[in-house]
């Protein structure tokens, strides 16, 4: 019998009534097919929604790295702010979004792709969605150029360090100086095998190649730009996943701290906030992992015009910084994982610190944070989304608190 596609859940998933989950479909769509439980993996489109566009990749269908390509960019956007709106709805904080920032195609600089042997060769690509059966991607829409153009060094590290029953992941980023690549799960470090990678990483120009968290090669430092400091952070280190999608957040984080002379930045990372803040103020970074703090505190000494960053390595989910800490600061800058920060901004909360600037990458966990602020009596001043995950469900979002 056929179904009518209500609503889109926030997997990406249209959802009937049922409910009933069906996957790439969209609102309005009358889709049949075979049911198990509760989905409908291989819907039938009897009545396409007027948002269903060709998707523009043609490793989508079965791709795992993209999972919205058959909704036109607008529907995709409007979905994404709506995400965000519901979320501060269920909290009693309902406002508008100021607008949405979307990276373009052909941006994503940081992917993790998998990379299995072949009888001819190697196998290196994503996954399709909730299966092991692997999926090249030679003609990706997403990655950056710079990624496609490695593709036969990270296919080269796979027939080189993997057996035909295994499998390894490789993280691996677009740097200024060259592809970063970490991979782990690959065949232990033998003196053969690392002469063999380091070969294949001098072959193909790899800025860095590491082998299960062991450095195999340095043909050149693999600096990221934040703001005019240059940075090697360590190898698989978080990083925006796309350039844009990193200048739509520090523009944002920038004006909504604009005026503070000493910012606090929470879960600083590398820098990516508190160097190029770092132009027009002190900086005090906290950050818990501490090879990512040395490569922010050794772009800031290496940098020249910048004023006065100091750095702390500390978990500040166990331990965040208490009140009177936080009063020495007019700003704080607080990016937390996707578990949000409740203990971080309990303490803010009880603060006497008068502006936040907030970066989130879930919807939910930030806007409970955002309650806890509301009930210390700060007004949520603007929310933006960005949208650097393109045809992704991933949402993330800056904004800003004024006590």
């Amino acid at each position: 019998m056929p179904v009518v596609i209500e609503r889109l859940g926030h997997l990406g998933d249209g959802i009937a009534p049922g409910p009933l989950y069906v996957p790439r479909t969209l609102p309005g769509e009358v889709v049949e097919g075979e049911i198990t439980g509760d989905r409908l993996e291989l819907p039938r489109i009897l009545t396409p929604s007027p948002n269903r566009v060709r998707p523009p990749c043609p490793h989508y269908r079965a791709c795992g790295g993209c999972s919205l390509q058959h909704a036109s960019d607008g529907f995709v956007a409007g979905w994404k702010v709506g995400i965000v709106q519901s979320a501060l709805r269920a909290q009693g904080l309902p406002h508008a979004v100021e607008g949405i920032s979307t990276s373009p195609p052909g941006t994503r600089r940081r992917a993790v792709l998998s990379g299995r042997r072949t009888k001819s060769g190697a196998l290196v690509g994503f996954h399709a969605p909730k299966s092991d059966h692997l999926t090249a991607i030679p003609r990706c829409v997403l990655l950056d150029p710079r990624l496609m153009a490695a593709v036969p060094a990270f296919e080269a590290l796979t027939v080189a360090g993997t057996s035909r029953k295994s499998e390894i992941k490789l993280t691996v980023t677009a740097s200024e100086a060259g592809v970063d690549v970490a991979v782990a799960d690959g065949k232990p470090l033998s003196a053969e095998l690392e002469t063999t990678l380091a070969g294949i990483a001098g072959e193909h120009g790899l800025a860095r190649l590491t082998w299960g968290g062991e450095p195999v090669a340095l043909i050149a430092p693999p600096v990221q730009r934040f703001g005019s400091a240059l940075v090697v952070p360590p190898p698989g280190a978080f990083l925006q996943a796309t350039e844009s999608g990193e200048g739509a957040l520090c523009a944002s984080v920038k004006a909504a701290v604009s005026g503070a002379r000493r910012i606090v930045d929470l879960f600083a990372g590398c820098g990516t906030f508190a160097l190029p803040l770092a132009a027009r103020a002190e900086v005090h970074a906290v950050e818990g992992d501490d090879a990512m703090i040395r490569a922010l505190d050794a772009g800031w000494r290496m940098a020249s015009g910048l004023k006065q960053v100091t750095t702390e390595v500390r978990d500040l989910f166990r331990q965040p910084l208490l009140p009177d800490e936080l009063d020495r600061f007019d700003a704080v800058v607080i990016d937390p994982p996707r578990a949000g920060a409740e203990a971080q901004v309990a303490e803010i909360a009880r603060s006497k610190v008068g502006l936040v600037a907030a970066v989130s990458c879930n919807p939910v966990t930030f806007a409970r944070d955002a309650r806890t602020l509301a009930e210390a009596g700060f007004s949520l001043d603007r929310v933006r989304v960005v949208d650097q995950f393109r045809w992704s469900t991933h949402v993330e979002l800056a904004a800003r608190f004024v006590r």
